[in-house]
């Protein structure tokens, strides 16, 4: 039975849908942004962190785009199809009615669990009329324009923004050329196939219809695996395939989202490119998945960044192949989304010292070990290396969970996380009988333990704040007790969870994650609420035994999804509109974690 599709009027603002209008596609080593309006606005390949093929979502005249739609869009929607990465756009012109099928394919038989490229290097497009006469707009045009020569019933692309990458356009639909305008009547289809890189041959014995039908496969094999019993469970289900479609399978590396420089704030300057793998986003994400069953992607990863580490000192983040983030620069070509420049390419955060990576990488190490995987002796001694950095930088000061563009303060998440870092270690020497002077570490722990309950403690605000000493109020605390440093329930933490949760409140159960007037930051403006920071603090209700108030704040921020079950990093308070890089994992992450925390509370 067809899907049943909610249409709306389809607007733009200043040349540009809304964040929220869009849907992600991938395949485990690209992705791409499908518009309500069937326009791919946003498109990297050959992999997640490459220049992109088609990025109008940054500058609506000279990005370049795919366009599939209706002369006279009127109206239009969209659906996935059920468990899968595969969108269904539905849109309405002045004649008739067409639906288009976005997919980016995968191998017939692919198991998604495997660290192998299921990818087809191949997006299809598959338009079928209706209902009445479409007139049908085909547009392909890579960002800094390219050549198009017939070969057979094919198109061969030149993008010269990819000068090593062949493109080929194929139809079973007589094409003039990447600018066409077919007129189609009810029942008819058209396939379109996009191939880059030696992806699916020209001439495939496959049919578009067998290829789709491999990809909704793949995707229902892997959903089939996952194990959640709580609330919310389709959008679980659809946070857990938006994470899979920012892991790179070849080798387990995680975005942080898909895309680069969505504002923070509309013609702000907040705008940061998140197509890297960061290790505390990773890790959140790895944890997330595990937890409904997603075990191998959380081994992929261990297995990806332990390998990394072993090579070198540790880094912020790094890029899909495990070298160290570009230089951050200022794309003066590219307008931004709604005039919000500047566009940047790379991300300087990955040259700051934050100390919380120790946190993070021992903790992914710690779970690795616990699920049974392997510590060799030469891994073993850089983890402890890891962990003897930590214990003695944990009171230095870092840039922080936030990134600051200021100089360095001794931020009390960063101190967390160094308690994580030797914490863990602690339990690996007892664990697995590694090496190691655990009663040291454990000591360290509690040292930083108690740092953090006085130095961090603000009486007059009765919170603990930023700093190990005075500073404003932070909600990235409220991670504490989910990462074992505090229990939800001691009394500085509940004035804590609190305190942030008055002070930081942006209305309607979203939070700020600081004041920059009162946590200066080195930006300038403001942002919206982070979506994160609301799991959090719903995760903390939960803790502390307030259920049905972290049920209802739960509910609250499910029903801010997309009417695909997509979140952005932030929401602009006033509007309900999305900011940030979308999808973003942190998100997703808070989404499933916090349902599976009231699952187990309510069972």
């Amino acid at each position: 039975m067809e899907p049943r599709i909610e249409v709306s009027p389809v607007d733009r603002i200043d040349g540009y849908l809304a964040i929220e209008d869009h849907g992600l596609i991938g395949d485990g080593a690209a992705s791409a942004l499908v518009g309500r309006d069937g326009t791919i606005d946003w498109m990297c390949v050959p992999r997640l962190d490459s220049d992109p093929l088609f990025c109008s979502l940054l500058d609506h005249s000279r990005g370049g785009a795919f366009r599939l739609r209706p002369r006279g869009l009127r109206a239009a929607g969209h659906t996935y199809v059920p468990e899968t990465g595969v969108l269904v756009t539905e849109m309405h012109g002045p004649e008739g009615i067409v639906r288009v099928t976005d997919a980016m394919t995968l191998r017939a038989g692919a198991d998604l669990r495997e660290e192998i490229d299921p990818s087809r290097r191949e997006l299809l497009r598959i338009a079928e009329v209706v209902s009445g006469t479409v007139h049908l707009e085909v547009e392909v045009e890579p960002r800094g324009g390219g050549t198009a020569r017939r070969s057979g019933s094919a198109f061969c692309l030149a993008a010269p923004r990819h000068p090593h990458l062949d493109f080929d356009l194929v139809s079973d639909a007589r094409l003039d050329g990447p600018r066409t305008t077919l007129s189609l009547g009810a029942g008819d289809r058209v396939a379109f196939s996009l191939r880059w890189g030696g992806g699916s041959p020209r001439r495939s014995l496959t049919t578009s219809d067998e290829r789709l039908s491999h990809t909704v496969d793949a995707w229902r094999r892997w959903t089939a695996r996952l194990s959640y019993d709580g609330p919310q469970a389709d959008l679980v289900t659809r946070s857990a395939v938006v994470l899979k479609m920012l892991d790179y399978m070849p080798n387990g590396a995680i975005v942080a989202a898909p895309t680069s420089s969505l504002p923070e704030q509309i013609g702000g300057e907040r705008n940061w490119d998140y197509r890297y793998a960061w290790v505390r986003d990773a890790a959140f994400t790895v944890y997330a998945l595990s937890r409904i069953g997603c075990h191998y992607e959380g081994h992929g990863f261990v297995a990806w960044i332990l390998d990394v580490i072993e090579e070198a000192a540790p880094h912020v983040l790094y890029t899909l192949d495990g070298a160290p983030s570009p230089p951050e620069r200022h794309d003066e070509e590219l307008e931004g989304y709604r005039g919000s420049s500047p566009v940047r390419w790379g991300n300087a955060a990955g040259h700051q010292t934050q100390h919380d990576a120790y946190g993070e990488i021992l903790d992914c190490a710690y779970q690795w070990a616990h699920a049974g995987g392997e510590i060799n002796p030469e891994l073993w001694n850089e983890l402890a290396a890891l962990a003897d950095a930590a214990a003695l930088k944990w009171g230095e000061p870092d840039h922080g969970i936030w990134e600051v563009r200021t100089s360095g303060r001794p931020f009390t998440y960063s101190a967390a996380m160094c308690h994580v870092a030797v914490d863990r270690a602690a339990r690996m020497v007892e664990m697995q009988g590694h090496p190691g002077d655990a009663d040291r570490w454990r000591k360290t722990a509690k040292e930083i333990q108690e740092a953090i309950l006085e130095q961090a403690w603000d009486e007059e605000k009765q919170s603990l704040v930023e700093h190990l000493g005075p500073g404003g109020i932070d909600a990235s605390l409220l991670a504490l007790p989910l990462r074992r440093v505090l229990d939800a329930r001691h009394p500085r933490m509940v004035a804590t969870a609190r305190s942030i949760a008055s002070r930081l409140d942006a209305g309607g159960g979203l939070l700020y994650r600081y004041d920059p007037a009162e946590s200066p930051d080195g930006l300038h403006g403001h942002e919206g609420a982070f979506l994160l920071c609301s799991f959090w603090l719903a995760d903390n209700l939960v803790h502390q035994g307030r259920v049905e108030e972290a049920s209802d704040l739960f509910d609250s921020l499910c029903a801010r999804t997309n009417p695909l079950g997509l979140l952005s990093e932030e929401v602009d308070p006033s509007s309900g509109a999305f900011l940030g890089n979308f999808p973003q994992a942190f998100s997703h992450v808070g989404l499933i974690s916090t349902g599976v925390n009231l699952g187990r509370a309510t069972r």
